[in-house]
């Protein structure tokens, strides 16, 4: 946190977040992810944990107690009670809980972002900006401000009350996409914005991509389609994402492929070839590149961990 805050107002904080991890803990009994109210999650982990692969959603996350690291591309994040994560679009990320025990558990929450709300918002309270930066990237870690936390702290005490949170539970929401919008990570937040811009751009690219992942990536049309040169989307869509239109491609088949392996029970060759891999054993390099091991040991060892948890 912020160390020239005033006393009381650190002292504010600290009960602020005290509070905040223990209705967490309260609510989430045990190891997991809980969806109290729609949009809303609380997550509780025990023990450091091993990477987790992903496609994150937009969304504002703080972490009560503990901390975390996100990897995207080669960029790494971390957060803890003094930094909040922020995501603009929907992006292959890796996430580990890197300070967690059974004595101090890490305790996260996390608020999808709705890009109609920020919208709203942003135009209700004159905070468009036409020169605001297309290219910030959408996944970033801020600052937490006081007003902020004070702001999330009141939505977790009303997911527990049906008939308040549906009063007062999206004025609050609004609250918090207002001090987001007026924070560090302002301008990331713009990505969800539908004004126009570069960035807006880069929303559809992902779209389109994430439509087609398992169909070959043609760069030219994508390009032509969002009204840009090959260069210039290249250019964007890497300073945005952190990665290449291919690699973000490449990132989504592969997580596709992990579930239908572990989930229905596919081998490698078809999983590879349902995500678009016409060649089992550059599936299985790929995979193995990704993952650190090849693709029927992961998910082997994986199922065992997963029988390991529910025993």
């Amino acid at each position: 946190m912020n160390h020239d805050l005033s006393p009381q107002l650190a002292s504010r904080v600290a009960a602020d977040l005290a509070e905040l991890a223990e209705r967490i803990s309260v609510a989430s009994h045990e190891d997991g992810a809980i969806e109290p109210q729609p949009g809303v999650f609380f997550y509780r982990k025990s023990q450091p944990g091993e990477r987790v692969h992903s496609v994150c959603e937009p969304a504002f996350c703080l972490m009560a107690q503990g901390s975390k690291v996100v990897l995207l591309g080669d960029e790494t994040f971390r957060y803890d009670p003094a930094r909040y994560l922020i995501t603009t679009m929907q992006l292959p990320v890796t996430g580990e809980v890197v300070e967690a025990s059974p004595e101090r558990p890490y305790l996260g929450f996390r608020l999808t972002l709705d890009p109609a709300i920020v919208t709203s918002v942003m135009v209700e309270s004159g905070l468009v900006d036409a020169r605001s930066d297309g290219s910030a990237k959408a996944v970033d870690v801020g600052p937490l401000d006081p007003d902020l936390l004070n702001a999330t702290l009141r939505l977790v005490r009303l997911v527990d009350k049906p008939s308040e949170y549906r009063v007062l539970g999206p004025l609050v929401i609004r609250e918090i996409v207002y001090r987001l919008l007026t924070g560090a990570q302002g301008n990331r937040l713009r990505h969800l914005a539908m004004l126009g811009g570069q960035s807006h751009r880069m929303v559809r690219a992902v779209e389109i991509i994430r439509d087609n992942f398992d169909k070959p990536l043609k760069i030219e049309a994508v390009a032509k389609e969002l009204y840009m040169s090959v260069s210039g989307f290249h250019a964007h869509f890497k300073a945005v994402t952190a990665m290449s239109p291919l690699q973000y491609q490449k990132q989504l088949r592969l997580q596709e492929a992990r579930r239908l392996m572990l989930n229905e029970n596919l081998d490698a060759a078809q999983a590879g070839y349902r995500v678009g891999y016409d060649d089992a054993s550059h599936f299985s390099r790929d995979y193995k590149r990704n993952y650190g091991e090849p693709p029927i040991r992961n998910i082997e060892r994986l199922r065992e961990l997963s029988e390991a948890i529910s025993d």
